[in-house]
């Protein structure tokens, strides 16, 4: 069976450095309580997060006006979910399209034969997957792909699809693209359940190839729980001003019982102690600190998520392919590691993978 391999990921955010304008308009929207203005900053200042991206520019007085210099989040009148689509219509392609030129793909262009694309914060027809071969150069007959709404594990399941594709036709050239434009979907809000939701996203984008050369990393398998009786944990929804996500706050706690009960499973039958990396998705410093202790990991097994999370907060589905480019960029053993994300179920998706030799 011809084995598939992920070469090469190459990462791109937005050039506006947003968290310290969201930072503010959140303060703003609590004014009323001070104990929850407390509580909020205590939250910030443990949340791991310094940076976040955004393809708005920030407002200078947010916490007195527009979040954004565009003015599209103006108090009191935020926009609509079709404005916040146009948005997405005009800044997704070309972030897309920055992440696939950083692959350099030179002669190799015409040999991509098809694209996957994950995306759960903007849609349209034609949409990205079109955008990406007429702005890339790509030839017309490359087969696509749409993984649509999955939320931050849909990242795995781009890389399941491109391996199936790799191992059943083993010429093929994948393309993976993975984008989420989180910031779009801010929402006016006095919860601060809610605040501290928005106050973890970002936008970025990562484009990836997979095929059978034996190059990066090797995909080995994939496994995925879905955790009984945690519907609400997690969700996101298409609403009348814009996409409404809810994370609550016994998420981690639901993490880490159904990690640390079903470890075994979802590690294939791997012991955690031959795991020589891990590429967990950060999708918040609990949620790291619940899968460290669901695992009895070391201290410093989860440092390159948590750096990932400092440097740009959680990005949905790209911000694992962020963490694994990370690990590829580092010399490292041939031992088995273990990539993993966590959406909308509650779902936990697993791919374990090894460097090539």
């Amino acid at each position: 069976m011809t084995e598939a391999y992920l070469n090469r990921i190459e990462t791109v955010v937005p050039p506006h450095d947003v968290h310290s304008a969201f930072l503010s308009f959140a303060r703003s929207r609590l004014t009323h309580d001070p104990r929850q203005v407390r509580l909020l900053a205590r939250m910030v200042e443990r949340s791991g997060i310094e940076h976040r991206y955004s393809c708005l520019k920030p407002g200078l007085e947010p916490e007195k006006g527009p979040v954004d210099a565009g003015g599209i989040y103006e108090p009191g009148n935020f926009p609509t979910t079709a404005e916040r689509m146009r948005l997405f219509e005009k800044f997704a392609p070309s972030l897309a399209a920055q992440a696939v030129e950083k692959l350099e793909l030179g002669e190799d262009r015409d040999g991509i034969t098809h694209l996957v694309v994950s995306c759960c914060t903007g849609f349209s027809a034609p949409g990205l997957d079109i955008d990406i071969i007429e702005r890339c150069g790509l030839r017309g007959s490359v087969e696509r792909t749409m993984i649509g709404f999955m939320g931050c594990y849909a990242a795995i399941n781009a890389l399941k699809v491109a391996r199936h594709i790799v191992r059943s036709e083993p010429g093929a050239r994948v393309l993976v693209l993975n984008i989420e434009l989180c910031t779009l979907h801010l929402q006016e809000t006095g919860s601060l359940e809610q605040i501290l939701s928005f106050l973890l996203f970002g936008d970025g984008c990562a484009a990836s190839i997979v095929s059978a050369d034996p190059i990066g990393l090797r995909l080995d398998g994939f496994h995925a729980l879905l955790a009984p009786n945690t519907r609400g944990l997690v969700t996101w929804h298409i609403r009348e001003s814009g996409f409404d996500m809810v994370l609550s706050g016994r998420l981690p706690a639901a993490v880490q019982e159904e990690l640390s009960h079903r470890s075994e499973e979802f590690l294939a039958g791997n012991r955690v102690s031959e795991i020589g990396a891990w590429a967990v998705h950060p999708g918040g410093r609990t949620v790291l600190d619940a899968v460290e202790r669901a695992f009895e990991l070391p201290a410093d097994a989860l440092t390159v998520s948590r750096d990932i999370l400092r440097r740009y907060g959680n990005m949905s589905s790209a911000t694992v392919m962020f963490v694994l480019k990370a690990i590829m960029d580092q010399p490292s053993s041939r031992r088995v590691g273990c990539a993993m994300a966590f959406g909308p179920g509650l779902v936990a998706e697993a791919m374990l993978f090894r460097r090539a030799a």
